[in-house]
């Protein structure tokens, strides 16, 4: 299946038509650089890497519908200098190449577009080097975010970044998406977390770029999607793992209030680790009753449907999923109904601060904010909120297959601005997605001058082949909301195809010295091509 839509004719326009690639000199050349049996061009390995975790692939192959993008043959190498070879090769060939992690993005970052080679680093996740004194850490690109943070656990350090894919996406893909961990307003993000790379361009040279260095090239490569070189390895910046973490919870009656609260504890110097404030549908359905009593509760978007169906006790199998897809494909009146019973019927909005590090740090920051939030109004929930989001804290991303199961759909979208513009920022993409879909909200990811916002919104069409178009939809509405307010397209799920054709709208000329860029480190145009909105 091609790209359809508002997809097609915005991004190939950018992108020279690829001329039709013979498999079998290219093969040819591989195996003479790596094991055979690291070199496939087998079906099986081709359709595997057609995807990533972008919802609309989701939705194809839901729909019974070829998949996008296969790529013509998969390598697996194990070293720089084999990376090296292969990217030589695809510039001799002029055939695209497309860096490969864990496959776990969800904007199809990851796709090949134009077929060539899929470059998988999976089998370089060795720790290179470790250094107490310098509190430095180098690991090849490869390696999974989790086994990155044991290693380093094991020798009583952290990196401190916990993205809700910890368990399923990779450093490099990481770097190469500016990805955010949810302890961001605590340690930053991984571009402030990154001491160096190892980078292969598509000239075929391999740089290492050092934030010592001027101009920083670090900064310019980490984020570029593979489109300015492969990321081999990383030294990265540690921390001490913490001795001592503690949660808290705050009711607020709306997210101005909370969101007051946000930016004062963050522009007073406090660096919390955890620091969440759910909208009122949000927080409905996280709950703010205690343990016993929330363990009773339906969770989710399935308990949103089975509290507006009839009575929950009644909703099993097919007829539950029936209640959820219809629910949800009569967005617009639950959107409206919610909006004028959420100040009856709701919880307010909940916020979850957490601290952790030395016991003296987090006990006096704890109490600061304690004393700040309650001055404004924030009323004291006690630690069960918080406790019970750290347990299930990587647990969202392998919750939303049964409402593709049902016959609906489900994605996030996040985005950022400034404090002064939060407020209208929400207003704005919450508008403009809930005339089609159910829609929460939370903020996170603060910082002294600005928050992130985190949207889920999920839809379901009575006829199935037309949900991409409605997921095109919500997505336009979306992105152009956030265009209008001044906020960001992406905050650190990275561009792919599913943002790329806002990259202008918001960037302008910006874009064009980037193309510039990139005709310098990769003058044969091989690198992910399609991506970034080049």
């Amino acid at each position: 299946m091609g790209l359809t839509g508002t997809h097609s004719r915005r991004q190939t326009a950018a992108v020279s038509p690829t001329p039709k690639i013979e498999r079998k000199p290219l093969i040819r050349a591989l195996t003479g650089v790596l094991p055979a049996e690291r070199v496939s061009a087998a079906n099986v390995d081709r359709l595997a890497y057609a995807r990533d975790q972008w919802a609309r692939n989701l939705l194809a192959v839901r729909n019974n519908r070829p998949l996008v993008a296969p790529p013509d043959v998969v390598v697996w190498p194990e070293s720089t200098s084999e990376v090296l070879e292969v990217v030589k090769i695809a510039a001799d060939f002029r055939v695209p190449l497309v860096p490969w992690g864990a496959g776990s993005g969800v904007c199809g970052g990851a796709m090949a577009l134009h077929g060539g080679i899929m470059l998988d680093l999976k089998r370089m996740n060795a720790l290179v080097d470790f250094s107490a004194t310098d509190q430095l850490a180098t690991f090849q690109a490869g390696i999974l975010g989790q086994h990155l943070e044991d290693q380093l656990n094991l020798r009583g350090t952290t990196l401190g970044h916990f993205p809700s894919s910890i368990h399923c996406s990779t450093l490099g893909g990481w770097l190469a998406t500016r990805s955010a961990g949810q302890s961001s307003s605590r340690y930053g993000k991984i571009e402030d977390m990154v001491h160096s790379i190892e980078v292969v361009t598509g000239e075929g040279r391999v740089m290492t770029c050092s934030r010592d260095e001027e101009p920083e090239l670090l900064q310019l490569i980490v984020g570029s999607e593979g489109t300015l070189g492969v990321i081999t390895q990383a030294t990265l910046r540690l921390h001490p793992l913490p001795a001592t973490r503690t949660f808290r919870a705050y009711r607020f009656a709306d997210t101005q209030a909370g969101c007051e609260a946000m930016r004062q504890l963050m522009q007073r110097g406090l660096r919390p680790a955890t620091l969440r404030l759910y909208d009122a549908l949000d927080t409905m359905m996280v709950g703010l009753s205690d343990e016993s009593e929330e363990n009773e509760k339906p969770q989710g978007l399935r308990g949103l449907a089975q509290r507006l169906g009839r009575r929950a006790r009644v909703m099993r199998g097919g007829l539950r999923d029936w209640a959820l897809r219809n629910t949800l494909s009569h967005a617009k009146w639950v959107s409206k109904a919610g909006e004028r019973l959420l100040p009856h019927v709701g919880s307010g909005c909940l916020l979850i601060v957490g601290f952790e590090g030395d016991i003296s740090t987090v006990k006096t920051e704890a109490n600061e904010a304690h004393r700040l939030i309650q001055a404004l109004t924030g009323v004291d929930l006690g630690a069960g909120p918080g406790l019970r989001w750290f347990e299930e804290r990587h647990a969202v991303a392998f919750k939303q297959s049964p409402l593709y199961a049902s016959g609906s759909f489900v994605d996030t979208l996040e985005v950022a601005t400034t404090w002064s513009k939060l407020q209208q920022l929400h207003q704005a993409i919450r508008e403009a997605l809930s005339q089609d879909a159910v829609v929460l909200a939370h903020f996170s990811h603060a910082y002294p001058e600005g928050c992130s916002i985190y949207f889920t919104f999920a839809a379901a069409e009575a006829q199935h082949p037309r949900a991409e178009k409605l997921y095109d939809k919500l997505w336009r509405r979306g992105l152009e909301a956030a265009v209008r307010q001044g906020g960001t397209i992406s905050h650190h799920h990275g561009i792919g195809v599913n943002k790329a054709r806002f990259m202008h709208d918001e960037h302008g000329p910006g874009l064009d010295v980037y193309r510039q860029i990139k005709g310098l480190f990769d003058p044969k145009g091989i690198l992910n091509p399609g991506k970034m909105g080049l």
